[in-house]
């Protein structure tokens, strides 16, 4: 089975500028990390591997220290990686994201599944991943809670309808979303990362591109922009209260009744 991880790193902590005017996310000389929800879909890619055999590349879009994430991947066990990197798909929307990151799938080959995580902590609109099916033309399942059974041209999943648990059997090549808890992420190796730390991470730019349009990339393929964005407040008022019981509950309905939740 040849199955290819879609991953992306994403801001470390919640504490990061924003670009006045073009609303993007300021991620020069922020921490980062492996944005969480892809490590499920790396664990299901492995135990996947693991039972049926065959080898697993990942793929991300991003700056040059996104490479950073590819050799996490190296780590629990990921053959291949790819990073598509250009200045050019710099401020790219969902839509934009998605496009670009199909045309890099298209420089790897073909793949019978991709799996990607629900969403990003980043961005969180789990688009992505259902918008890249549609550009490379395939089926796709998303919000995927468990793995029922594989066969050769097949794959059997329980998916989360929110109100219901529907299962649903769909063709390979495919695209799956999953949720996060669909398997326990296992720890990167130190083993694996000394065997693989000269392992090489291919680049792939506009220029390998089978589609040269540049309209359909980062900013000036992006239909959507955003008007506002900022940081998430830090509420640190707190009050402390002493007396009896009596006394406690009815400061806490008035406080209650002051904010009008009651």
């Amino acid at each position: 089975m040849e199955i290819l991880v879609c991953i992306k790193q994403v801001p470390g902590t919640s504490k990061i500028d924003v670009d006045p005017i073009t609303g993007v996310l300021k991620r020069d000389g922020v921490d980062s990390k492996m944005n969480p929800y892809d490590l499920f879909a790396l664990e299901t890619a492995l135990r996947l591997k693991e039972q049926h055999g065959g080898t697993i590349k990942v793929i991300s879009m991003g700056p040059p220290q996104a490479k950073d994430v590819i050799r996490e991947a190296y780590m629990m066990g990921v053959d291949e990686g790819a990073l598509v990197s250009d200045r050019k798909f710099a401020g790219a929307d969902v839509l934009a994201t998605s496009y670009t990151i199909s045309q890099g799938v298209r420089q790897l080959g073909s793949f019978d599944l991709i799996l990607c995580g629900k969403q990003t902590t980043d961005g969180d609109t789990a688009q992505v991943g259902p918008e890249m099916a549609e550009y490379l033309g395939i089926p796709h399942i998303a919000n995927v809670l468990n793995i029922i059974e594989v066969n050769d041209t097949s794959i059997l999943v329980e998916m989360d309808m929110a109100n219901t648990i529907e299962v649903a059997e769909i063709n390979f090549p495919c695209l799956l979303t999953v949720e996060k808890d669909i398997f326990q992420p296992r720890l990167p190796s130190y083993k694996r990362k000394l065997s693989t730390k000269d392992r090489e991470i291919k680049i792939i730019s506009f220029k390998d591109f089978e589609d040269q349009n540049e309209h359909r990339y980062g900013l000036a393929g992006s239909p959507t922009q955003v008007e506002r964005i900022f940081p998430p407040s830090a509420n640190t008022d707190r009050e402390t209260w002493t007396g009896t019981p009596e006394e406690l509950s009815s400061q806490i309905v008035n406080k209650l009744r002051q904010f009008k939740f009651v």
